[in-house]
């Protein structure tokens, strides 16, 4: 399965920083789910970034942080 092209997916994020951290955190959430234990489905991560490009993921950045 192809990765979904990056300019479809910074369309609906709003930075290349934001889509890696949403990608890292559904990715974990999938794996605790036991997604990585099913034979013939993509890789974690793949599957993350298919949900977003899809618009099945939503995330918004804080604008706080450590400073």
């Amino acid at each position: 399965m192809m990765q979904p092209p990056l300019e479809q997916l910074t369309l609906r994020l709003d930075s290349k920083y934001t889509l890696v951290v949403a990608a890292a955190k559904r990715a974990r959430q999938l794996l605790d789910d036991g997604a990585e234990d099913e034979p013939g489905r993509p890789k974690a991560v793949t599957q993350a970034l298919w949900e977003m490009a899809k618009g099945q993921l939503a995330y918004e950045r804080q604008k706080t942080g450590v400073k």
